[in-house]
């Protein structure tokens, strides 16, 4: 790997095996891991061996040994020969020994109990590469393995992705004990003559009864606040301990460490068997849910897998009677999905578990809104149309209230009695833009009534007794778009795209403002951080050939990902940062922004 620094070059060999940027966040904890262990020192012919003639001269050494012609100031000179041996200057012929293969040889066993799960693991990883490299200079062999396994099954001799990967699936519950460090001391035949044998973990392990014959590496997270690094004690068996200290790489990067370093792993196409196609996908209110709309009118919601190798679960689902409309869909905070449907000229909802109820009675302060018209009832959703999407919010009297938006312009308001289980609406908000749930709040975004140039958008924040308006100056366009990030960005909604004309848009990120113009033929979709830009958020977009994602920011455009087939309906995570895509040949797709890598493919039965 010619591009990494030359002071990774000695490692350059297995760092070579990793993405660059993994391999430049490898780097300095593998540098600063060596120096504390230090070299595999070569046996001495004082550690015995069997003899193997002679390796040159020695200016110590037994009179058996001597020199032929040092002999002669015996002969001629024999005060010279006392002088000289008294002062070392006579040489001997130096001996050479051949030692017994088992004893070059480095051994490691990695505790991968619940002592070490987490950041301490990526030192572990750094720990393989150091010493699968130290046993490579030193000419001696290397074999390593997992504590909790059983030993029986074998173990790894080198360090590549196929033996990382096994390691990185290798986490246990179980912390370690002396019968399984006893079996493994056995199987790799671990005896007074294998001077290189390590133990790596936490200080549990010096109290395993037969490690005190063994070399440790003890690796602990520093627990201070604002401090992310590791304290590593090195303990050979027959010098004195060292200790160092690790800065941890950034999160984002610490988490690819330890889920998938390689990027090998592709999520594969997921096949499910449907009883109708799936047309349409949104995001939950709280963005953490993948609803799913269904041919017919059912709905669906299913939870996002954290990396690509995450088991994916089976969707909830419910499908309508013939006497029943879905109007809306959402996931609860409690949990559990929640339909609205109307049946027979009523409403009813459809979940699991029970709406919140605290109190059957309701005072003037209960109802935040100023708007109550219960003459006003949501349409039904049109032919092809997905249904609305629900959020909830409690009211004064902690009441748990539902909100549906999306089938039009406006926002109505759904209760339930307690002791009727009847199902109440009214108009709560016109001109409505968009509705979700961000940082811990219900959000409704609307546009003034007036529609002139000064008309703008306003963020109504839910709370129990009053729904707080913010202004949004200067925006004057019909979309917005919230996003997902780990900094800051406006006060109340966090990242934030509002359109202001045509082609002009707003980003709410790190405490600023930046004004981003999308190109002609580009679509948003959504908003999102842009790791080749350093995390600076950018507006996500489709391009006019209906297949290609873009990050287009104030100074950056990168492309994210290309769809097998034309895109059909494209929309982004508030809460994580992830984009999904559904095509037209049915292939539904969820992309992880930070980590650019896809996390699932569903084939979902067809598009349109």
């Amino acid at each position: 790997m010619s591009t990494l620094p030359h002071a990774l070059r000695p490692w350059a060999s297995i760092l070579a095996k990793f993405p660059l940027e993994v391999a430049l966040n490898l780097g300095p904890l593998v540098a600063r891991l060596s120096v504390a262990l230090g070299p595999l020192r070569a046996p001495s012919e004082r550690e015995g061996g069997e003899p193997q003639g002679y390796d040159g001269l020695s200016r110590r050494g037994s009179f058996d040994r001597l020199l032929v012609s040092e002999w002669l100031w015996a002969l001629e000179a024999p005060d010279e020969l006392v002088r000289r041996a008294a002062f070392g200057e006579l040489s001997y012929l130096k001996p050479s020994f051949r030692q017994p293969q088992r004893a070059r040889r480095t051994v490691m066993l990695l505790d991968a109990g619940p002592d070490q799960l987490g950041a301490p693991r990526i030192a572990h990883l750094a720990l393989l590469i150091v010493m699968a490299r130290r046993a490579e200079a030193a000419g001696a062999t290397f074999a390593w393995g997992v504590l909790q396994a059983d030993p029986r099954r074998g173990w790894f001799t080198e360090v590549t992705p196929a033996t990382l990967g096994a390691w990185l699936n290798a986490r246990d519950t179980a912390p370690p004990s002396a019968e399984r460090l006893s079996a493994w001391c056995e199987a790799l035949e671990l005896g007074a003559r294998t001077a290189d044998a390590w133990l790596v973990g936490s200080s549990r392990l010096s109290r395993l009864g037969g490690a005190e014959t063994l070399s440790r590496i003890e690796v602990s997270e520093v627990l201070a606040p604002e401090v992310r690094q590791l304290a590593v004690e090195v303990h050979p068996a027959a010098r004195g301990p060292r200790s160092v200290l690790l800065d941890l790489p950034s999160p984002d990067d610490s988490v690819r460490l330890l889920r998938d370093p390689f990027r090998a792993r592709v999520a594969a196409p997921v096949k499910t068997v449907q009883h109708s196609r799936v047309s349409g996908f949104a995001f939950s209110a709280d963005g953490r849910r993948l609803m799913l709309f269904y041919e017919g009118g059912g709905v669906g919601a299913m939870a996002l897998p954290n990396s690509p190798r995450a088991t994916l679960a089976r969707p909830q689902r419910m499908m309508p009677r013939s006497d029943e409309t879905f109007l809306g869909a959402g996931w609860r905070r409690q949990g559990g999905l929640l339909v609205l449907m109307r049946r027979q000229g009523a409403y009813a909802y459809a979940f699991r578990g029970q709406l919140q109820h605290q109190s059957r009675t309701r005072g003037p302060k209960a109802f935040p809104w100023t708007l109550r018209d219960t003459q006003a009832h949501p349409p039904n959703p049109a032919r092809g149309q997905p249904p609305g999407r629900l959020t909830t919010y409690l009211d004064a009297f902690n009441r748990e209230c539902v909100l549906l938006s999306g089938l039009d312009d406006r926002l109505y308001f759904f209760e339930e009695d307690a002791s009727s289980r009847r199902v109440v609406s009214a108009q709560v908000a016109q001109r409505v833009i968009a509705a979700a749930h961000v940082n811990g709040s219900s959000i409704v975004v609307t546009r003034d009534e007036n529609g002139g140039a000064a008309s703008c958008m306003r963020l109504g924040i839910v709370s129990a007794k009053e729904v707080r308006q913010v202004r949004l100056q200067d925006s004057r366009g019909d979309t917005l778009w919230f996003g997902a990030s780990h900094h800051s960005g406006h006060p109340d909604a966090g990242l934030l795209a509002v359109n202001k004309i045509p082609g002009m848009w707003c980003l709410h990120h790190r405490d600023s403002v930046q004004f981003v113009a999308l190109r002609s033929g580009l679509r948003a979709v959504g908003v999102g951080v842009c790791p080749q830009a350093k995390g600076d958020a950018g507006l996500l977009a489709l391009d006019p050939d209906q297949r290609t994602f873009w990050n287009v920011g104030l100074q950056h455009q990168f492309k994210l990902a290309v769809a097998a087939a034309d895109v059909v309906h494209a929309e982004a995570s508030h809460a994580v940062p992830v984009l999904g895509w559904l095509t037209t040949e049915g292939e539904l797709v969820l992309y992880h922004l930070e980590h650019e890598a896809v996390l699932c493919r569903i084939h979902t039965g067809g598009g349109e």
